[in-house]
């Protein structure tokens, strides 16, 4: 039995998220040991917040300090070469990774043959599949996973925006930093129109440089007594909390969505019937948790950022939900 297993995931922050419930799973396997995870400094608020996660390491500091790098097993759930070599020069004992890298051949010594473009599993089921070499074969159900999230926002967070506890506080973030098919900034403000001043408060959430997007593209979304812009405002835990003091989140694929997800927020993700972007790749995974994708199969835009499947989505749809 592993006494020490490192996750290592130095990829983007929804594929973070929709690791999480691999370490909440190994946590109950496996209820004595340390579960570790490497990724990138940004991402070190959600690792730290996941309560089944002992410790965080930073990649860069593990390039620059590979001693720190002790463990029993390292599963490599995003292939990363450099990490590999040293997992191999520090003699970690089981070295697991996906047998479709070359460099795994070379590096580890436990490799798992599956497919994530072609297969039909969501991405937080598809992580399952490299925990074979721990004699681990079960692959839980979407609705089981939320289960093992483990994610929890800080105690005690405090916001730099007010709150109105009288109303029904709706989260939307338009954009994704452009990796995803967006919801047309149109459709949102239409959304908007249709949640009434008098009920809903509204946060548009993002980046600084999505706020800039949004305010050269459709300025008059800002416009309403309603909403309030946080872009560029909240730190990730300040977002946490956020959250946990809204009713529901709306939008595209994007990593704040699986927070939202993760966190048992209402959440509805807008999704293109396109693969491997679907929903049944990457729809959000929680007890709150929906998605809304026109049913074809389409082809058109996959080469353009421009869909028009996605906008075939109306904002009447989502008021609906929301209501």
């Amino acid at each position: 039995m592993p006494q020490k297993i490192i996750l290592s995931r130095t990829d983007n922050l929804g594929d973070v998220v929709v690791t999480l419930p691999l370490a909440g799973y190994l946590k109950q396997v496996f209820p004595t040991a340390q579960i570790g995870f490497i990724g990138k400094k940004y991402t070190q608020p959600i690792i730290e917040h996941c309560r089944h996660i002992d410790f965080f390491l930073d990649r860069e500091n593990v390039l620059q300090h590979p001693e720190q790098l002790q463990a029993d097993c390292i599963i490599f759930v995003f292939p990363d070469k450099e990490l590999a070599q040293i997992a191999k020069k520090q003699g970690i004992q089981l070295r697991i990774g996906t047998s479709h890298r070359w460099f795994h051949w070379l590096y580890c010594n436990k490799l798992v043959n599956f497919s994530r473009k072609n297969s039909p599993l969501h991405e937080s089921q598809l992580n399952f599949q490299l925990l074979s070499p721990l004699q681990i074969t079960t692959v839980p159900p979407l609705a089981e996973l939320a289960n093992f999230y483990g994610l929890v926002a800080p105690e005690n967070g405090t916001l730099p925006i007010n709150i109105d506890k009288n109303k029904q506080r709706i989260i939307l973030h338009p954009k994704s930093k452009g990796s995803a098919r967006e919801w047309s900034l149109e459709h949102y403000e239409q959304l908007i129109q249709l949640l009434s001043p008098e009920k809903y408060q509204i946060f548009i959430t993002g980046v600084a440089q999505e706020g800039e997007q949004i305010r050269q593209q459709r300025p008059s979304i800002f416009d309403y007594p309603h909403v309030t812009d946080t872009t560029g405002r909240l730190s990730l835990p300040e977002l946490m909390t956020l959250f946990v003091n809204c009713h529901a989140f709306v939008a595209c694929s994007t990593g704040t969505l699986h927070i939202a997800a993760a966190l048992g927020l209402k959440t509805i993700g807008i999704y293109p019937p396109i693969r491997p972007m679907h929903p049944a790749r990457w729809q959000p995974v929680g007890k709150q948790a929906t998605f809304l994708v026109e049913q074809k199969n389409c082809e058109a835009c996959r080469k353009t950022q421009q869909c028009a499947c996605i906008n075939a989505i109306t904002p009447l749809q989502i008021a609906v939900l929301l209501s």
